[in-house]
């Protein structure tokens, strides 16, 4: 009876696991080595891993996604802060520098090589952080944010206009 038992499970945990990628849902989880989250994803009958750079600014982890389909639908980390960032007619933009000022501790600052993708997960303990975050020569403000244990805070950072941002960016 336990041999029957087992190729059974065995069964359905390929199938439950085959229904996961039907759906298109992809997994990104932390490498084993800390150094980044791997984005697994199906592709040609096959499972693709790629890989995001987990960076560390002030002892706080981040990393940037949101680039292409596989990106935007797969579920991340349950990082504490989301940020998001659009500009113009574009629905999502990257290369934004960002510093998040947490109120009894030095200053978290993410250089805006390491966005390359319209999100930012920041793995931020509970408390209260101002962000500023500079795209090309414009500059955002958010004061407040409460970060709450066991949830995830998401915020939107928009520029009204694109166009002279963008002609700084790339001039830099």
């Amino acid at each position: 009876m336990k041999r029957v038992g087992w190729p059974i499970m065995l069964l359905g945990a390929v199938l439950v696991h085959q229904g996961v990628w039907a759906e298109g849902h992809p997994v990104a989880t932390i490498s084993v080595s800390g150094e980044s989250v791997d984005l697994e994803a199906p592709a040609g009958g096959r499972t693709v891993i790629m890989s995001l750079p987990l960076y560390r600014s002030a002892g706080v982890r981040y990393f940037s996604a949101g680039v292409g389909l596989e990106e935007r639908s797969a579920e991340y980390p349950p990082f504490p802060l989301k940020i998001v960032f659009t500009a113009g007619g574009k629905p999502f933009l990257s290369g934004v520098a960002v510093t998040i000022q947490p109120a009894n501790a030095g200053a978290i600052a993410i250089p805006r090589e390491q966005v390359e993708g319209p999100w930012l997960f920041v793995d931020l303990s509970p408390g209260l952080y101002d962000v500023t975050a500079t795209f090309g020569d414009q500059t955002q403000h958010l004061k407040g944010i409460r970060v709450e244990s066991g949830k995830q805070k998401v915020v939107y950072l928009r520029w009204k206009d694109d166009r002279n941002t963008a002609a700084t960016a790339i001039a830099e």
